[in-house]
């Protein structure tokens, strides 16, 4: 499970690009009752989401050419230079170079060799989201992919990830992401690992990161977010052992999902 007890491997940060910033913060409000604290105008734009004065994620605007609308993933890092060597060396690309962002800290953002785009964080002021696994926060990042084992094997020499496989029926399996360290007890899950089917990826589908938000009625939330203008990938559907999930896209085309946990499994 994702806690705020940040080990190198795990998520920490969490923002989206988006077109329209006001739009955006319109439509997260509506759906997870966030709200919105800039950074202050020599950032751009950027600011914060917060629920209850706490941050829970970030939005900014779309900075890189022909850039789709898309939430990114951070991973904590103590050293995002080095990170960015050991990405390229594993066959990944680097998209922005190590970079500081004020006293906050230092990010560097990669491309992954199936295509999907991560980043990392490496704390300074801010030591990453403030919030997780509560009721609209972030409880899970998961990873869609062309190629499961070529990503496995790149996030395993980037950042020691170690994997759980669970057949998901079929030739697919779900490959649960653990960092060393992270987590609490014997749950160190913090993500997962999908192939995309064949089908989708005769669609045309390509890799790509997204989150999960937590919420407490997952039916109600898809409503309330498809109410608000946000098109559906997956309607709300048991996943036995797991609970009950949804998969969107924001107004802009961002790709999220909702899932409210089996209580079983707490």
């Amino acid at each position: 499970m994702l806690t705020t007890n940040y080990v190198p491997g795990t998520p920490n940060w969490l923002d989206l690009g988006a077109p329209d910033i006001d739009a955006a913060v319109a439509f997260y409000s509506a759906v997870f009752g966030w709200s919105f604290r800039s950074a202050g105008p020599q950032a751009g734009g950027y600011g914060m989401f917060q629920l209850d004065g706490r941050t829970v994620g970030a939005v900014g605007p779309l900075t890189e050419a022909g850039a789709s609308s898309a939430w990114t993933a951070y991973f904590q890092t103590s050293d995002a230079d080095a990170m960015a060597k050991a990405v390229e060396q594993a066959g990944g690309a680097v998209r922005v170079p190590p970079m500081d962002v004020f006293t906050a800290g230092r990010l560097a953002a990669f491309t992954d060799p199936t295509g999907a785009d991560f980043a990392v964080w490496q704390p300074g002021d801010t030591t990453g989201l403030e919030t997780v696994m509560e009721p609209n926060t972030l409880c899970w990042t998961e990873l869609y992919t062309t190629d499961a084992a070529a990503a496995r094997d790149f996030y395993r020499s980037v950042f020691s990830w170690s994997y759980q496989d669970m057949p998901m029926g079929g030739d697919l399996v779900y490959s649960v992401v653990s960092a060393p360290g992270g987590g609490e007890g014997d749950d160190t899950g913090h993500g997962g690992i999908m192939q995309l089917a064949k089908e989708h990826l005769a669609a045309g589908s390509t890799s790509e990161w997204h989150p999960y938000f937590g919420v407490t009625d997952c039916d109600a939330t898809f409503a309330a977010a498809t109410d608000h203008g946000a098109t559906v990938l997956i309607p709300p559907t048991d996943a036995p052992g797991v609970g009950r999930l949804a998969m969107l896209k924001d107004p802009a085309g961002a790709p999220f999902a909702l899932i409210k946990g089996d209580p079983s499994m707490v």
